[in-house]
């Protein structure tokens, strides 16, 4: 409890203080007295901080350490920095430490690590408007020569005083550029995505942005992350420096490109979609970005095979208008707090030293001290309801998965694919329908969308089998981690996955996990697919989702039967129980070219010219089940628009199928999904 004002055990405690204070301003010749003055001294500065970091006792502490950074010994200069950043932490003004700044950076250089860390905490606390480019500067040029085991920090803690201490523009971008040029491997992806966050949200930085980044990109140093940061702004803002010296549209495109074959399949990826925005924004250079397209339209990975294609087929299109839609120049981002200081936090939190103190400076301290309280108690809140939650729901029996979130960028040990018998009494996440109603007869959509997360499904099927790549996209600021996907497992079906997904979604990013699926045999209800993650913002997650995997999805098209083999086969099947019929009323007006364009997506074949009256739909296809063969199917679909009515009718020769099909469609014509 805080001491009250006024109280004799304040002054008491200040009049002791100022007594230590003063007697260690000698320093006594015998080692035993002096280490003992020291640990005194030092405990007695930290309690007077505690107590009121701007007394005059503190101004002393201030003066008085300045001669304890320059000790020769090196427990006293680590104890010296350590007090000092502490201090700095907490204090109004600077102006004493400011002082002995030059002593500070100094101690970078120093032989101990233990020493240079501390150094950079205190620069990294006493940084201002006033002296940020100094102290920038100076860390920008100790990172060449810094410890493997800071350089993680010290670019964390460049960008942020870069970012929180600009006042130019141009600074800002120099800075941030040259670090990520220097520190290679060693710039987190939350470095590069918080670069692009500010240059897109500030209009003055997009056009010198553009021309330095390019500038880097024309040198022969290769390093994937200013490839990656260099890819996005110049396929968002390339066009402003179009018409400058040596910026135009063929040198962007080949100062990207030179460099595309070095780099990962993950940025391969992104550079795509800056190949297309390049189309948008220069069509004079339209033929040889699809060249590159066509090389990758053909290769074994499954992202990048895909991406050309799509890409392909919306450069090509008779009109630009759908190009101009999907290349449309991206949002300003929302404002949140930075994934920079998030990170740190994090890492700061990770290690042993269990200070009540945090280096930045005085506001971000007590800011991050009131953030981390906040967050403590929304976790809180979230774990305690997730257990209570979870206690009803899951069963006992399931054994727990281990998780790693340590992996930021999702390139660790993966985890395999969960089959589940069965998820118990959990309820299906609200809404989900309205997302999965659509995606049985779409091939690719989203499956569910929230805050936190977006999940996207794209699927092919030939036969009995098919093939299912799951998206999930981090919409946050935050990493997801201890991602897990679960799917149901069903007798019917066989569920093989040959790309798991990663345990951590990093923040803005997508990942992919693929399924290769066998229909054994006829089946009524999909499997349900349960993700579950934590986010440092959310707490933990949990959803439960059908997977849009239902019968017909196992279904080819009959295009070629005509009107007297369609009744001769329909008179074959016969009535009841092989035949399922139902009318029912439909919820909206009568769409009839939507009406064929879902029964095409159940993969069912539309017979023209076969029934006698031409408002009637009938439709033909054969359901591939692996082990149990092949069932073929008909079906008559007798709408009456006025009346907003549908008569359907399904023949098979299996009970089951014909009862499923009349399911599926009767919800789809119902409400029109």
């Amino acid at each position: 409890m805080p001491i009250t004002e006024g109280s004799p055990i304040l002054q008491d405690l200040n009049n002791l203080l100022q007594v230590i204070i003063n007697n260690s301003q000698d320093a006594p010749k015998n080692v035993q007295h002096n280490n003992a003055q020291n640990a005194v001294l030092f405990e007695a500065i930290n309690l007077a901080i505690h107590l009121d970091s701007n007394s005059q006792i503190c101004m002393q502490a201030a003066v008085l350490l300045g001669r304890y950074i320059s000790s020769k010994e090196t427990n006293v200069r680590y104890l010296g920095l350590e007090t000092m950043a502490h201090l700095a932490a907490c204090a109004d003004s600077l102006e004493p430490i400011k002082k002995h700044q030059e002593t500070i950076i100094l101690s970078l250089r120093d032989k101990d690590i233990s020493v240079r860390r501390r150094g950079l905490d205190l620069l990294y606390s006493m940084c201002d408007t006033t002296n940020s480019k100094i102290i920038v500067s100076e860390l920008l040029r100790y990172l060449h020569i810094a410890d493997y085991a800071l350089r993680e920090e010290m670019v964390l803690k460049i960008a942020i005083l870069t970012e929180k201490f600009a006042t130019e523009y141009s600074w800002y971008v120099d800075i941030i550029l040259q670090l990520i040029s220097s520190a290679g491997d060693h710039v987190g992806e939350e470095v590069w995505y918080r670069v692009v966050q500010i240059v897109t949200n500030n209009e003055d930085l997009q056009e010198y942005a553009a021309k330095t980044v390019l500038n880097y990109l024309k040198s022969p140093q290769y390093n994937e992350t200013m490839v990656k940061v260099g890819g996005y702004i110049l396929g968002e803002f390339g066009h402003l420096i179009a018409n400058m010296p040596g910026c135009s549209p063929i040198e962007q495109f080949n100062s990207v490109h030179a460099k595309f074959g070095l780099c990962s399949l993950q940025t391969r990826a992104l550079l795509l979609s800056t190949y297309v925005k390049f189309i948008n924004l220069f069509p004079e250079i339209k033929a040889e970005i699809l060249t590159v397209f066509n090389q990758y339209r053909h290769v074994l990975d499954a992202e990048l095979q895909q991406r050309a294609c799509e890409y392909i087929a919306i450069a090509t299109m008779p009109t630009d208008d759908m190009l101009q839609t999907v290349c449309e120049e991206m949002p300003p981002f929302p404002e949140r707090e930075s994934t920079l200081l998030l990170k740190l936090n994090e890492k700061q939190n990770d290690t042993e030293d269990k200070r009540t103190w945090y280096p930045g400076g005085r506001e971000a301290n007590m800011e991050r001290q009131e953030a981390l309280k906040q967050i403590g108690q929304q976790r809180q809140s979230s774990t305690d309801s997730f257990s209570n939650q979870t206690s009803t729901t899951i069963t006992p029996s399931a054994p727990p998965m281990p998780h790693d979130d340590t992996d930021l960028l999702g390139l660790g040990e993966l985890q395999g694919l969960n089959l589940r018998d069965s998820f118990g009494n959990m309820v299906l996440t609200p809404g989900y329908d309205k997302w999965f109603n659509k995606l049985q007869y779409m091939t690719e959509g989203v499956l569910y969308e929230d805050a936190n997360i977006q999940i996207g499904v794209k699927s092919e099927y030939h036969g009995h089998l098919g093939r299912i790549a799951l998206y999930f996209g981090n919409k946050t600021q935050a990493t997801l981690s201890q991602f897990l996907s679960e799917i149901e497992n069903i007798a019917a079906l066989t569920v093989m996955n040959p790309q798991p997904p990663t345990k951590t979604v990093p923040p803005l990013t997508q990942v992919q996990q693929l399924l290769n699926v066998e229909c054994n045999d006829f089946f009524r209800e999909a499997p349900s697919i349960r993700i579950t993650f934590t986010s440092s913002t959310s707490g933990p997650q949990s959803i439960l989702l059908k997977l849009p995997l239902v019968l017909t999805k196992f279904s080819e098209p009959i295009q070629n039967m005509d009107g007297a083999s369609f009744f001769s086969r329909w008179k074959q099947i016969g009535g009841a129980p092989r035949e399922a019929q139902v009318v029912f009323r439909a919820v909206n007006p009568i769409d009839l070219t939507f009406v064929k364009n879902m029964l095409a997506g159940y993969r069912f074949g539309l017979l023209e010219g076969v029934d006698p009256n031409a408002a009637n739909m009938v439709a033909a296809s054969v359901v591939h089940a692996g082990k149990a063969g092949k069932v073929g199917a008909l079906l008559r679909l007798e709408p009456n628009v006025d009346q907003q009515m549908y008569r359907l009718t399904v023949r098979t020769t299996s009970e089951l199928v014909s009862e499923q099909i009349l399911v599926l469609l009767e919800r789809a014509l119902t409400y029109e999904a």
